[in-house]
């Protein structure tokens, strides 16, 4: 996540980032046209910040020490003119002068906090999950088969379920007090459970169990077999089947949306198969209620993934569920082509040709779907198909 209030800055460090780290996800915010974050904010969700000295009228330092006072909080690069010594003293990670950041030494400092941050998350005893010795979380009636994931607050696993003899993905969230950030990212926990719990549709993951104990809570969901689409683009798909799978996730979004929840976070990767070839949306670590909860979202923060962001996503406004259903439309024409419409040589870039880029062409073997495509990513909302459920109908 970058913070500071220059735009020209925040794209200079995104381009640092995404030049070394391609599929970075980042979040940019500005302080002063967003307001100051909240003292409730934790962090959660990011490996590192990157955190800059143009603050408006608050004292960056003051900010930086609100941050590095926060249990749990993720690691802090701290960009200054000077005062490196006060920085260093107050608990910044890590200090450059941001007239002169240097490529390589960036790269270095990130990649050294990195991997500071999994040796430490890997030491606690819920993720050190050898299945030859038996060391994993204990929860009655799951049988431990291999650990998929790991992060600082929960780790994935596939399991069988005893009782049912059925292999599941057991998600499982640690509640250590000095470990993670407390009751936020707990929440955070829960209440993925609760968005995807309340919708029973075939596109989306299927939730058999959420167990809370007390030091941590699992959700036991689907296991998906078939792998991702992006795996399945990167094979060829049939014209046939992108039009297939299109209106399977339209159908999805609808649901979601029909409960007013967005997901933004629309990608390939968040779409897995069945061994029946039908598709189910996952990962609904980035949806959020209509309207957005103001938080730490709304104006002056981006967030998601460049490739796949509709214009106002990338511009950091407010985004409803025509955002979604630009996403779709990348998806869609990324499915009949094998390319993605826009490209670019960092994240700016990308989110640039979103907004004022022409509407991509497709091949003349696919222009039946041209007239869809230009009503999916048009660039203002307005102009597109306005909900997931009118796509749904069309296909």
């Amino acid at each position: 996540m970058i913070i500071d209030g220059q735009v020209e800055f925040r794209s200079l460090l995104m381009h640092h980032v995404t030049t070394h780290w391609p599929d970075a996800i980042i979040s940019a915010y500005d302080p002063i046209e967003a307001g100051h974050l909240p003292e409730e904010f934790s962090g959660a969700g990011n490996d590192i910040i990157l955190l800059g000295d143009k603050q408006g009228r608050r004292d960056p330092l003051a900010t930086l020490k609100q941050f590095v006072t926060t249990p749990g909080f993720p690691a802090i690069v701290y960009f200054g003119n000077r005062g490196r010594a006060a920085a260093t003293k107050i608990g910044a990670d890590a200090f450059m002068d941001r007239r002169k950041i240097h490529h390589d030494k960036l790269v270095v400092v990130m990649d050294d906090l990195l991997r500071a941050r999994h040796r430490v998350a890997s030491t606690h005893s819920l993720f050190v999950g050898d299945i030859k010795t038996g060391i994993n979380p204990l929860i009655k009636g799951y049988r431990f088969l291999n650990r998929l994931a790991v992060s600082d607050h929960s780790a994935v696993y596939l399991a069988e379920k005893e009782s049912a003899g059925i292999k599941v993905v057991l998600k499982v969230f640690r509640q250590v007090p000095d470990f993670s950030d407390g009751v936020g990212a707990f929440d955070r926990f829960l209440q993925e459970y609760e968005i995807i719990a309340e919708l029973e549709h075939p596109n989306i993951v299927q939730i058999y169990d959420l167990g809370v104990s007390d030091d941590h809570a699992h959700i036991a969901m689907e296991y998906l077999p078939g792998g991702n689409l992006k795996q399945k683009i990167e094979s060829g798909i049939l014209e046939s089947d992108a039009v297939d799978y299109t209106r399977q996730i339209a159908g999805a979004l609808a649901d979601l949306h029909s409960v007013g929840i967005l997901h933004r976070d629309l990608k390939p990767g968040n779409i897995m198969l069945r061994e029946d070839d039908s598709i189910a949306l996952i990962d609904f670590g980035l949806a959020k209620r209509m309207p957005v909860d103001r938080e730490i979202t709304g104006r002056g923060q981006i967030i998601g993934t460049p490739y796949y962001m509709s214009p106002e996503q990338g511009r950091g406004r407010d985004v409803d569920e025509r955002s979604d259903v630009y996403s779709l439309g990348v998806i869609f024409y990324e499915m009949l082509t094998g390319e993605k419409p826009y490209r670019g040589k960092n994240a700016m870039a990308i989110i640039f040709k979103h907004s004022e880029a022409p509407l991509p062409v497709l091949p003349p073997r696919l222009s039946q779907y041209q007239a869809v495509i230009n009503k999916l990513l048009a660039k203002k909302p307005e102009d597109r198909v306005q909900n997931a459920a009118e796509m749904f109908d069309w296909l």
